[in-house]
């Protein structure tokens, strides 16, 4: 099959043979006249063929990989895809016990520029760029015709429309998940082994939750015997949501046992050191403070604040548990963030574990740039 041929002007010939899926516009020679979706040919500045992707006439992302190897027709190439990314998760999900998943993680699943988040029988697919939505036009068709995983409706998370709340499982325990307008689909799938480490670690310990959104971590948590969590979140709808997920597993909300708290981190933290409060696990997963990389130097003091201002709630020998999702602020300065902040607050962080996303979220050694989820697990004095 002949197709429109793009030609490097820079030589990226080694990273696209070694699996780097993206190749930026400004790495081509000319600018083609390519409709959305239009399958290419890569070709180095020799002439010879690279790969075949997809263009996007918008995107800084000019062309997503899909395949280096030559093939014919795009659609076995999906559904083969597809069904190879489902396999995977499924040999480490129990079905009865978790329903909620991230199906396909774009370019770490060979299928550059599209996320697909599973929620019981609903799919919430993502798509980053024009290029990627048109490319990817049948995948609805693709993936109510799976025969590994039943999907009722496909949801198109940019679109949005009336989706209304679905309940999931995750390792057990049940959330009431807002597909339409909740963040990252309604629950924030990536964190789902990190939750469960801190439920095995909560229990005889006062807990706190912050940036904490429909109360995961406190959730796991309580179910892991936290004496008490606080949950801590500015949106309103997210903490009448945590307080309704704890109800939804048995879990008590009276003020003896839980507390949810609308507010403000950086205006909670400040009041709750005041008034001398202490927990002895506190959790810090924030928003991204670094989007882009001349983000950074603002992010690094955000996070370093964030972080001092948090530790000044942790009881003396207690666990800090920080994240970080930007995958522009790479796992190295993270780490130096937080020793960062314990020094300048006359402390000593000793992390004993550093995670990252969970399996269904993979990362390749061919893109670092999909390593973007930190979080740590320590003790500090």
């Amino acid at each position: 099959m002949l197709r429109p041929a793009v030609t490097l002007r820079k030589d990226l010939a080694r990273s696209i043979r070694s699996g780097h899926p993206w190749v930026y516009r400004d790495a081509l020679a000319g600018r083609p006249a390519l409709v959305d979706g239009t399958l290419v040919e890569v070709r180095a500045k020799d002439g010879k063929r690279l790969a075949t992707g997809f263009w996007d006439s918008e995107s800084p992302i000019a062309v997503r990989i899909l395949a280096r190897d030559k093939f014919e027709a795009l659609e076995p190439l999906l559904r083969e895809r597809l069904d190879a990314a489902l396999s995977r998760r499924l040999e480490r999900i129990e079905p009865s016990l978790t329903n909620a998943f991230r199906w396909v993680h774009g370019e770490a699943d060979a299928l550059p520029g599209v996320h697909i988040d599973v929620y019981a029988d609903v799919a919430s697919v993502r798509f980053d760029g024009r290029g990627a939505r048109a490319t990817y036009r049948s995948l609805a068709g693709e993936l109510q015709g799976t025969q590994g995983w039943s999907i009722e409706r496909v949801l198109d998370r940019d679109a949005r429309g009336a989706a209304g709340s679905v309940e999931v499982r995750e390792n057990g325990l049940r959330f009431a998940v807002d597909l339409a307008h909740g963040q990252k689909g309604g629950l924030f799938l990536d964190q789902r082994e990190n939750r469960a480490e801190i439920g095995r670690r909560a229990a005889g310990r006062r807990v706190l939750n912050l940036f904490g959104y429909t109360g995961a971590f406190s959730l796991y948590a309580a179910r892991g015997g936290a004496l008490r969590t606080d949950t801590v979140d500015q949106a309103k709808p997210a903490m009448l949501a945590a307080e309704q997920n704890f109800a939804l597993n048995g879990l008590p909300t009276d003020r003896a046992h839980a507390g949810f708290h609308a507010r403000d981190a950086f205006e909670f933290l400040p009041e709750a050191a005041r008034a001398k409060k202490r927990w002895d696990l506190v959790i810090c997963d924030p928003p991204s403070f670094a989007k882009s990389r001349r983000a950074l130097p603002a992010a690094r003091a955000a996070y370093r604040r964030l972080y001092a201002l948090a530790m000044a709630v942790v009881e003396p020998g207690g666990l800090f548990c920080p994240a970080s999702c930007s995958s522009h602020f790479p796992r190295d300065e993270f780490l130096a963030a937080v020793s960062d902040a314990a020094r300048g607050s006359g402390r000593r962080f000793t992390a004993e574990l550093v995670t990252g996303a969970g399996f269904d979220h993979p990362v390749v050694p061919a893109f670092p740039e999909g390593d973007y989820l930190k979080f740590a697990i320590g003790t500090l004095v």
